[in-house]
Order: C-alpha cells, then sequence, then structure tokens
C-alpha cells in the first residue's frame, strides 16, 4: 500500500483536499460579499456579483499560495501566473458549459448539469495548473541533493 502511496501523491491529495476546504471559505466570503451588496446595500447586481468575484481571486490567491501549497517563498510571477490560470480555467469552464448546452437536452435539470460541468471543469483545472505551474515546488539544493542520495 505504500507503494501506492508515494511521497509526492500524498503531497498531491493532501493539497486537493485543502484545496476543497479553502474553495468552501472562498466561496463562503465572495457569496457574503455579494449578498451584502445586493441584497443589503442594493447595489447593482452585476456589480456586486464582479466585486464579490474580485475579491474572491485575491481570497483565492492568498489560500492557496499559504494554506492549499504552501508557497510562502513562491516566486514574484506568481500573482501573474494565478491570473492566467484563472483566465484560462475561466475559457475552460465557457467551453463546457457551451458545449453541455449544446448536447444535452433542453431543461431545468439539464441547465443545472451544464453549470455543475462547467463549475468541475474550473475547480479542477485551477487546481492542476496552480499546483503544477503557479506554486510549482522548486527544489532546494538540498532537496536535490537528498533526492541523489536516499
Amino acid at each position: 500500500m505504500s507503494a501506492l502511496l508515494t511521497p509526492a501523491r500524498r503531497e498531491f491529495l493532501v493539497s486537493a483536499l485543502r484545496y476543497g476546504v479553502a474553495g468552501v471559505a472562498n466561496t463562503l466570503v465572495g457569496l457574503t460579499i455579494i449578498l451584502a451588496l445586493d441584497v443589503g446595500l442594493h447595489v447593482d447586481p452585476h456589480i456586486a456579483n464582479a466585486i464579490g468575484y474580485a475579491v474572491g481571486v485575491c481570497v483565492s490567491f492568498a489560500l492557496s499560495k499559504l494554506f492549499v501549497f504552501k508557497a510562502r517563498r513562491a516566486a514574484r510571477s506568481a500573482p501573474l501566473r494565478y491570473g492566467v490560470a484563472v483566465a484560462v480555467a475561466f475559457a475552460l469552464n465557457q467551453g463546457v458549459l457551451t458545449l453541455a448546452r449544446l448536447i444535452l437536452p433542453h431543461g431545468a435539470l439539464f441547465d443545472v448539469a451544464a453549470q455543475g460541468a462547467a463549475v468541475a471543469s474550473y475547480t479542477a483545472a485551477l487546481f492542476l495548473l496552480s499546483h503544477f505551474w503557479v506554486f510549482a515546488h522548486q527544489p532546494t539544493t538540498t532537496d536535490r541533493d537528498a533526492a541523489w542520495t536516499a
């Protein structure tokens, strides 16, 4: 069993679990802001939504950097890379949504399924891009030396 759960796989699974926890927290923050602006302060719903999502992207970056991937010394390019990753994930989301709406039958249940598939594609793509590109582990000299001696 331990051969199946290598340190790299364990790290990946733990990161995925943390990503889920961070996603729930981020959703609560974003939704709270959206509802406070829309329902509480009567801001235009589209503006409230945009502000909530903008704050959500910032919170998501911070949680990903510090909690999910524990990249305390992330490269200076990490915020830009994260922005690109969000844009790529959103483009995939829109593509999946468009395709699902084209191939699925019409109806509320299928609309929900299409949105669900789109959300799942965004979530998976952003996690994978964050794990392997935005916050990719850059081994230190000590890590490389340990790999050769192990």
